[in-house]
């Protein structure tokens, strides 16, 4: 039994009514946003094939995130010109702005990491150039990608899927944002044997599990499957959440930073980033950044969390 949601009120709804393609979505100023995005992801990574500047994990990202999205964007045009909404094997009420959302953000990573961790090391040339090219359709990508949400998002009084409304979208930054923290705390040695900052990576697994259950649970309508009435399940989730990232907030940094528990306060006295920094490694964030990065990414999950507990708590569940 698929989930809607107007601003306040999530309906749950038993049969969804089947929409006829024709040619005239492409023409509708949604049709022409997805073409802009279905182009910009093409010519991104057709430019940066052409001449092989992808290599090394930030390049993979970067081709990766451009084809992924190009390859969606494709099959949600076809779909809606087909007419084949009904019979998409996911919730079509969720699954374009999930899509979107996602999008926007990997989109938004590679832009910001593949300039700054692959371009600048690339000597000048028709290589560079091309990659600084590509860089630009990714920002064009990105605000396409994020135009595409600002348009189809939850609006009051409006029934729409779960994942267009604030709390539905969060779920998709939490997720994302733990995906990063995982990139950073890849290398054991940043954790292990100190059970304080293990407990703080179980807390980022946990949380992510449960956020993508959440997704996953209304893009295959199956909300309806769960042994507790879904909007107590999110409530729940939500304070869990917020809980549990209270304790990594201070945890993470505390181990990390303080010399009481082996931290390192400075950069300077991470040997890791002295070397990185001396030979100009690209693709390579030292030990010290990295621990940063999840001690700022932590609190920004946090707050998504609270907001998301916030929001959630202001849903209410009717049946039509």
């Amino acid at each position: 039994m698929p989930v809607t949601v107007t601003r306040t009120t999530i309906t749950t709804t038993t049969s969804s009514s089947t929409t006829v393609g024709s040619a005239r979505a492409l023409t509708q100023p949604l049709g022409l946003l997805r073409l802009l995005q279905l182009i910009s992801t093409c010519v991104a990574f057709s430019l940066v094939a052409s001449v092989g500047a992808w290599t090394g994990p930030m390049g993979n990202w970067a081709m990766f995130t451009w084809c992924f999205c190009f390859a969606v964007t494709l099959i949600i045009l076809i779909v809606e010109l087909g007419g084949l909404q009904a019979h998409f094997p996911l919730s079509w009420r969720n699954f374009p702005i999930t899509f979107a959302c996602y999008a926007a953000l990997f989109c938004l990573s590679s832009s910001i990491i593949y300039p700054t961790t692959y371009v600048q090391f690339l000597p000048h040339g028709r290589s560079r150039d091309h990659a600084i090219a590509a860089t630009t359709f990714s920002c064009v990508a990105c605000l396409a990608y994020a135009t595409e949400v600002a348009w189809t998002r939850a609006r009051p009084g409006e029934i729409t899927g779960y994942m267009a409304t604030v709390p539905g979208l969060l779920k998709v930054f939490e997720t994302f944002v733990a995906c990063i923290i995982f990139a950073f705390i890849s290398d054991p040695t940043l954790y292990n044997q100190k059970p304080a900052l293990e407990w703080c990576v179980a807390v980022y697994a946990i949380c992510f599990i449960l956020a993508g259950v959440t997704i996953l649970l209304n893009l295959g309508e199956c909300t309806n499957m769960l042994p507790i009435p879904f909007p107590t399940f999110l409530s729940g989730l939500a304070l869990l959440s917020v809980l549990f990232y209270a304790t990594a907030i201070v945890l993470w940094p505390l181990y990390q930073f303080d010399q009481r528990y082996q931290g390192q306060p400075r950069r300077s006295m991470d040997a890791s980033c002295a070397r990185t920094y001396a030979y100009m490694q690209p693709n390579t964030v030292c030990y010290w950044d990295r621990r940063l990065a999840v001690s700022i990414l932590t609190g920004i999950n946090l707050l998504a969390y609270v907001s998301d507990l916030v929001y959630s708590t202001r849903l209410v569940f009717v049946k039509v």
